[in-house]
């Protein structure tokens, strides 16, 4: 049987299985305590990509990648202080030829996901030109009560303050060019957000590989007076040692926030570093503004530093090569490839159903950038078409080495349709 007719099959099969389970996760308005829902998404994507004319690094210029997402999360509440969640996702990739060293990102990558005692993701197909791929993302089990909440499992943990970039954001983050942004990958971890106070709380975290060395133990102290919010944050991540602060405060009808953090390695890092190569600092400096234009634009602007980049454009591809530096990037332990980025993010509600956007982000180093509107339809509560678009600028390669940060990235175009039952 062809791969396409397989996947036409169990989107059939999955859809008649959705219905069934929505029909019976009805709850009962009279029960309070005891429920069982079941959330639905397929996301259908197209990304069309042509590359800049170096040969070495994309022996073809031209790409194109059809990428399917469908993913059922169950939840059971049984009482008002338990409950118990879970995610199982399944993954089809056709594409023309693989992206390249220097591609963008806009895809989830294919990478085992950190901070898993098993990966728990299998592969039903794989072909030339084609990936299909199955994993149970989250399951977890939630206990809340009026002191703290403590969660067991496969679950999503997201710290920090940054919108776009994250100095002490440690478990599996986004990277800014992905298109599809809705789910963080789950990481095994036993967490628990003790309340100290009515103004501060204690955020406790282990996250467990499959070795010790590839686990992360961290703290995050929460406290707030007024407009202003302060954390820190102190642990072991996979080796490293790290401590870290962010804060963020309204400054009239602005917002402010900031990140800094810092690392320090067993063994010198693949990109050098401070304290013979062993230190790292990352940061992330930035704040918002919503302008009274028409029904208002929100807007937000970053700059990131990340020790743990490259100091320069064409060593990129030279660290790529290297597992350490790989790992560490596929880890999220930065996400951005070099060491300087500012970015600026706009959204526009034009009317309900229509709504704009654009990310801008330039080296502020090299001066290459990459600039990606987006337009998002909403047809229906379960119904949403995606559209951005990736014109980066800059010097192009030079054989294997990139002569700027983004003139190696190539032209984009990415839809999406997005389906929720």
């Amino acid at each position: 049987m062809q791969p396409p007719r397989r996947l036409g099959l169990l989107l059939l099969g999955c859809l008649a299985v959705t219905r069934a389970s929505a029909l019976a996760a009805q709850e009962d308005p009279a029960d309070t305590e005891h429920s069982f829902t079941l959330r639905t998404s397929i996301k259908a994507s197209l990304l069309v990509s042509h590359a800049p004319d170096a040969p070495l690094l994309y022996p073809e210029r031209d790409s194109i990648t059809s990428f399917w997402r469908m993913r059922y999360e169950p939840q059971a509440r049984f009482s008002s202080r338990v409950t118990a969640s879970a995610a199982y996702e399944h993954r089809f990739r056709v594409y023309s030829q693989a992206a390249g060293l220097a591609g963008l990102g806009i895809l989830p990558p294919d990478s085992p996901a950190p901070y898993r005692l098993r990966q728990l993701d299998w592969s039903i197909l794989t072909s030339p030109g084609s990936t299909w791929r199955h994993e149970i993302d989250r399951a977890f089990v939630a206990i809340y009560s009026s002191r703290a909440n403590v969660t067991l499992g496969r679950q999503a943990v997201g710290w920090g303050r940054g919108v776009l970039f994250g100095a002490v954001d440690l478990f599996s983050p986004f990277t800014p060019f992905e298109a599809d942004r809705e789910w963080r990958r789950g990481v095994d971890a036993l967490r628990a957000d003790v309340k100290l106070g009515d103004r501060s709380s204690l955020d406790l975290v282990g996250a467990f590989g499959e070795t010790i060395d590839g686990s992360a133990f961290a703290a995050r102290f929460r406290g707030y007076k007024g407009n202003v919010d302060v954390e820190v944050v102190g642990g072991w991540r996979a080796r490293d040692v790290l401590a870290g602060v962010t804060s963020s405060a309204a400054v009239g009808d602005a917002e402010l926030h900031g990140e800094l953090a810092v690392f320090r390695a067993p063994e010198p890092l693949p990109a050098g570093g401070l304290d013979d190569g062993r230190v790292a600092l990352k940061a992330v400096a930035g704040g918002s503004y919503m302008f009274t234009l028409g029904n208002g634009i929100l807007v937000y602007a970053e700059y990131h530093y990340s020790g743990f980049g490259a100091s320069s454009a064409a060593e990129i591809v030279p660290l790529l090569a290297d597992p350490a530096f790989r790992e560490r990037y596929l880890r999220g332990d930065t996400q951005i490839l070099e060491r300087h980025a500012v970015a600026v993010l706009a959204s526009y509600e034009f009317t309900p159903e229509i709504s704009l956007s654009g990310q801008w982000t330039q080296s502020p180093v090299d001066g290459s950038g990459v600039g990606a509107p987006s337009v998002t339809l909403t047809l229906s509560d379960r119904l949403s078409l995606v559209a951005s678009f990736y014109f980066p600028w800059g010097d192009p390669p030079e054989g294997f080495l990139l002569a700027s940060t983004y003139g190696g990235a190539a032209t984009s175009a990415f839809f999406q349709a997005r389906i929720y039952f």
